[in-house]
């Protein structure tokens, strides 16, 4: 058989040679069947890489339980619970449940719980990609349900993907400090380093820099993973010998942990800008400037997509960019010194 095309129930049935209802009953688990005929169905469905269209199945059966699988990196993570929502809401009208994993941003645990839902049979993944190459596991799509990647481009891999303007996002937040009068601005990114949101974010804090004239200061970049980590990563940037002026955080857990390290050491003449909103930011003292995504839309555009592909879109893989917008709160003008 070639990729061309997606493998079928009567592809299975002509590969273990039974019927086309022997292939159904096995899959379906309705009615009686050997067991060496089972076991030989599901190495043909197995070796075809054969993904039955449950969408369409429970559409005739009038099943409300059709299910997405959707892939997080960290279900504590308030960011992804909005996402989960904007996907949820999308979807439910449709009679689609939403099941939700958490990988923890090991690619071993992403591509067992990743298999987990496809021995499901869910008819759409999500997926929110750590780092790694994803074809070795992933690389089937075109004979398996839709595949999108959310918040982050999968490697390896040409499909769907719906992502903040992470980039100009971050060089919009820096070029607000630097028009505030700042010129010794940190980073504190997320780990890993070759995260694609820390990379693109990253990417638009030097081009605002190199806008500016402003040399990129490597001393200047720090990395935490978590809020503790974060908050180290602030001490050290404040103990150097020529200590930023102001800082740019990452992401929602790096911001938490530098307003954590500077209401420590008492430095409200630190402006500070956060890539996502917090709560309470607006009462923090002085308030937080953010860049705030917008990640029920996120969810809502991957949603979208998906019933775009159970609905026979057949067109090229597309890529959804969602804006971000700077919410200006702290003055963040340089003390006079």
């Amino acid at each position: 058989m070639t990729g061309s095309r997606r493998p079928t129930l009567s592809d299975v049935a002509h590969e273990v040679g039974v019927s086309a209802k022997t292939v159904s009953r096995v899959l379906n688990d309705d009615g009686p069947t050997s067991a060496r005929t089972r076991e030989k169905v599901m190495e043909a469905v197995n070796r075809l890489g054969f993904q039955p269209n449950l969408m369409a199945r429970n559409m005739r059966r009038g099943s409300p339980d059709s299910t997405i699988g959707l892939v997080v990196p960290d279900m504590g993570n308030p960011f992804f619970g909005t996402v989960a929502g904007g996907i949820e809401d999308a979807v439910r009208e449709r009679g689609l449940t939403l099941l939700m994993g958490s990988s923890a941003e090991d690619p071993a645990q992403e591509r067992a719980l990743i298999e987990t839902f496809l021995s499901r049979r869910v008819s759409a993944l999500v997926v929110v990609p750590s780092v790694g190459a994803h074809h070795a596991y992933l690389g089937g799509v075109s004979s398996g349900p839709p595949v999108v990647f959310l918040d982050r481009p999968g490697s390896g891999l040409a499909t769907d993907r719906v992502v903040s303007s992470n980039r100009s996002g971050a060089q919009e937040g820096t070029a607000h400090l630097l028009a505030a009068g700042h010129r010794r601005i940190g980073f504190i990114g997320d780990l890993p380093a070759g995260l694609y949101t820390r990379r693109e974010r990253l990417a638009g804090y030097r081009a605002a820099l190199a806008d500016a004239g402003v040399p990129y200061d490597r001393n200047l970049v720090a990395s935490g993973h978590d809020q503790g980590a974060s908050a180290a990563a602030t001490e050290g940037l404040l103990d150097l010998a020529e200590p930023p002026t102001a800082l740019l955080a990452g992401n929602n857990f790096t911001a938490m942990g530098a307003v954590t390290a500077l209401a420590r050491r008492r430095r409200k003449d630190i402006a500070l800008v956060a890539f996502d909103d917090l709560p309470l930011a607006e009462i923090l003292e002085p308030p937080l400037t953010v860049i705030a995504q917008d990640p029920a839309a996120l969810g809502a555009a991957a949603a979208r997509t998906v019933l775009a592909r159970l609905d026979g879109d057949r067109t090229r893989p597309r890529a959804e960019v969602v804006p971000t917008r700077l919410v200006p709160r702290g003055s963040g003008e340089l003390p006079p010194r």
